[in-house]
């Protein structure tokens, strides 16, 4: 019997000790996914750790220990495949930071996999039986997301998360935007799950409730109206990530609201023109966020707006003038964070050759830390004008402002809402210190 378990370690943040609590987190699919890929005719016993929900044990019986790893927790990813190297496990590797750093992640791992791993990740399984694995497995140039494996869900411990009813359907974007780290990893090819897949699986799950964790369903507009339409008589409610596109276009608006829609996350990142066209985001259009709002809204959309801070033409005024639109707007769940500069991006490499960057370590690289040098504000402005606006946006009034007059799913915007109040009275404590404290990992 092959033992293999997944591991998720955390940012200090995110981990389940952090300010990210059950009410904000749903179940990922990597390692349920994984853990589907498994041969059947392998025979395996497997166990996931989530370090979000819970704690990773020092002490795991297993032969293979596989890390899931993004840039802000390769340090602690790092820190965990060196201890249980040294305890004789064979540790691999993947995902997003060592698809970006493959020799960096190396040091580390005994294998590490590059790209997508649908088809190499049960190759890396036979030949590990067989004895004779290889220490790096590359995306398949033929890589399909058909015949895709339902995700073992049944390994999570569905306590821990908001949702564990989490469904993908398209892989990938076509926009440019420069500090996104997914195509600088994965490319810009847009994978597409065959949409009676993704019926099949919903179905299976026998839930009422999705949600699509995908960069962007609306990256090819044909395949979304094709898939929603495919799960309208499914009578589910779902939620899901799109561009502010998808609030202007009025058979993909009708298509969601009939097939269940009932919110959306929208990356908005700045509520100035200017700064969109610095971070190549030409899609969002700072005019019109506030009747975007109305018209979400009149179809029973709620909406999460993401705002990133940062850009070179912002100054100290951005927090406050974000603040007054988002509650204008009543933007029912904002989130903000800061322009990180990811590693093999378009946006590193121009603050790299501005001499720019002033952090190193990685765990700072999680959205909510400044790593470089801004052009208007300093550094610690630009953090604590961060944390102000958290502070701000989420005070019980201006929660109750943005809301009113909770026709719009209070069930689901109540609790979101405070969850993110809690998030944001900690988000100050969090600081160089805490994050890249990996201590509780023996050396």
């Amino acid at each position: 019997m092959l033992k293999i378990a997944l591991l998720a370690p955390a940012g200090a943040m995110h981990r389940y000790s952090g300010n990210f609590g059950k009410s904000l987190h749903y179940a990922p699919l990597t390692l349920t996914t994984l853990a589907a890929l498994i041969p059947a005719d392998v025979e395996a016993d497997v166990v996931i750790y989530d370090e979000t929900a819970g704690k990773i044990p020092l002490q795991i019986d297993a032969d293979l220990i596989g890390i899931t790893c993004i840039t802000g927790t390769s340090p602690r990813c790092y820190a965990y495949a060196d201890y249980f190297r040294k305890k004789g496990i064979t540790v691999f590797m993947g995902g997003v930071h060592p698809t970006l750093m493959p020799e960096e992640a190396a040091e580390h791992a005994d294998v590490i996999f590059t790209g997508f791993s649908e088809q190499t990740f049960p190759q890396f399984i036979y030949d590990y039986v067989a004895g004779n694995y290889r220490k790096r497995y590359d995306q398949n140039c033929d890589f399909t997301m058909e015949g895709k494996p339902f995700p073992r869900r049944e390994l999570l411990n569905a306590k821990r998360y908001i949702t564990t009813k989490t469904v993908e359907a398209i892989r990938g974007c076509y926009h440019t935007c420069s500090f996104c780290a997914y195509p600088a990893a994965f490319g810009r090819t847009v994978f597409k799950r065959p949409v009676k897949e993704v019926a099949a699986e919903i179905e299976a799950m026998n839930t009422r409730h999705v949600l699509f964790p995908d960069v962007n369903l609306v990256t090819d507009r044909e395949y979304a109206i094709e898939l929603f339409t495919e799960l309208i008589p499914l009578k589910i409610i779902w939620l899901g990530l799109v561009t502010s596109s998808a609030g202007i276009d009025d058979e993909l608006i009708r298509v969601f609201r009939k097939s269940g829609c009932r919110g959306l996350l929208i990356g908005f990142e700045s509520i100035t023109q200017e700064s969109q066209k610095y971070i190549h985001k030409g899609v969002n259009r700072v005019e019109e966020y506030v009747t975007l709002m109305e018209r979400l809204h009149d179809n029973g959309i709620l909406v999460q707006g993401c705002f990133a801070f940062g850009g070179d033409e912002e100054d100290e005024s951005v927090f406050d003038r974000t603040v007054e639109m988002i509650i204008r707007a009543k933007i029912d769940l904002p989130r903000y964070s800061i322009l990180t500069p990811f590693p093999k991006t378009e946006y590193y490499a121009q603050l790299e050759r501005e001499g720019r960057i002033t952090e190193r370590n990685w765990a700072m690289y999680d959205v909510q830390h400044c790593v470089f040098e801004p052009k208007n504000m300093t550094k610690q402005q630009l953090e604590e004008g961060t944390d102000r606006a958290w502070r701000a946006t989420y005070t019980a009034s201006n929660i109750m402002k943005r809301l009113a007059p909770f026709r719009h799913s209070p069930w689901l915007s109540l609790p979101l809402n405070f969850g993110y109040k809690g998030y944001a009275d900690k988000w100050h404590k969090f600081t160089r210190e805490v994050m890249c404290d990996n201590s509780d990992i023996p050396r």
